[in-house]
């Protein structure tokens, strides 16, 4: 067997503490990756895992490979990296974060064209919505979005800058009227994103203009695609970025409302963990995430400069 694979399975199998969920992980079977460990015990002549009906534990021998192995991975990739790219190619497991809606409906068409440009790269996709951790999941990236960026131990690159929208569907209006003002949403049933609004304010413009109300309604929920199927619905008025929203207004099914009186932006982020060496695997994405998503006019109004900076954010969960 190829040691370095079986070294990077026993890494899934210790870090997820399961062999089942090392398995999913990986894309294989749970007999696959007990054959792998297996083999790389044998060949060592040590136990890495103890191992019961109901969990799996690591061995102080087991301790001091998950230690070293994942820096010699890290190692190795950045090897294959620089020498295939002297033709092109990129090759490894991609561990991907992202919050449920931007992740279905936007992360994904990139996600494919990338696998496609990329054959010999596996993409791994894993909901974030703003908790996980990307050092104790493993991840490569994640993407956040999120108002503003505050300190962090991560690196944070923005992709782009989006423009949020009040909304509701013809119908709600018809029986309800039309608000014109902010002052004119007291009145009205308002989906709140208790994510995205934990103090339940809505915040309108920036700076030194930026307005905070106090939205009432009946309905709300922790993610946005549940809100916007309720102002589909004819529930009431919501807000979301515009990336949620496009399709829906295009078509008729969602009207802006208040136009003047814009929410407060967010912006699209790609964070990865601090390290000395990212990647290639990983640098080779993030331009692909920019060139794709970056100039996204149709989000932002405006192409937005690329920017590194460390940060840390909280998910809005979109």
């Amino acid at each position: 067997m190829d040691r370095l694979r079986c070294i990077e399975v026993f890494i899934e199998v210790a870090q997820a503490a399961s062999f089942s969920a090392a398995a999913q992980r990986l894309g294989i079977s749970k007999g696959n990756v007990t054959k792998h460990v297996a083999w790389l015990e044998q060949t060592l002549g040590v136990q890495l895992l103890l191992r019961t009906t109901k969990s799996v534990s690591i061995t102080e021998a087991g301790m001091a490979l998950l230690e070293s192995g994942e820096a010699m991975l890290e190692q190795m990739s950045e090897v294959e990296g620089r020498l295939r790219g002297s033709v092109g190619g990129t090759r490894g497991i991609l561990r991907v974060g992202t919050p449920p809606s931007f992740g279905a409906h936007h992360l994904v068409p990139v996600v494919t064209a990338f696998a496609d440009s990329n054959p010999d790269m596996q993409v791994l996709l894993y909901l974030d919505d703003g908790s996980l951790d990307l050092v104790g999941e493993r991840l490569d990236l994640t993407i956040r979005i999120a108002p503003a960026l505050k300190d962090t131990s991560y690196v944070a690159i923005k992709l782009a800058r989006v423009p949020q929208c009040l909304v509701a569907s013809p119908r709600y209006l018809a029986l309800r009227g039309t608000p014109r003002t902010l002052d004119e949403l007291g009145a009205h049933d308002c989906l709140v994103n208790t994510t995205k609004s934990p103090t339940g304010l809505w915040t309108f413009g920036e700076g030194e203009a930026a307005r905070s109300i106090r939205p009432k309604g009946s309905v709300r929920a922790n993610f946005g695609e549940p809100l916007l199927h309720a102002a589909r619905l004819g529930h009431g008025i919501s807000m979301h970025p515009r990336y949620m929203i496009e399709d829906d207004v295009r078509d008729g099914r969602l009207v802006i409302v208040i136009p003047d009186s814009a929410p407060i932006g967010l912006d699209v982020y790609a964070m990865y963990p601090s390290r000395r060496h990212l990647p290639s695997r990983v640098r080779t994405f993030i331009d692909f995430l920019r060139e794709r998503i970056g100039d996204r006019e149709d989000w932002s109004g405006a192409a937005v400069a690329d920017t590194t900076s460390p940060g840390r954010l909280r998910s809005v969960g979109n």
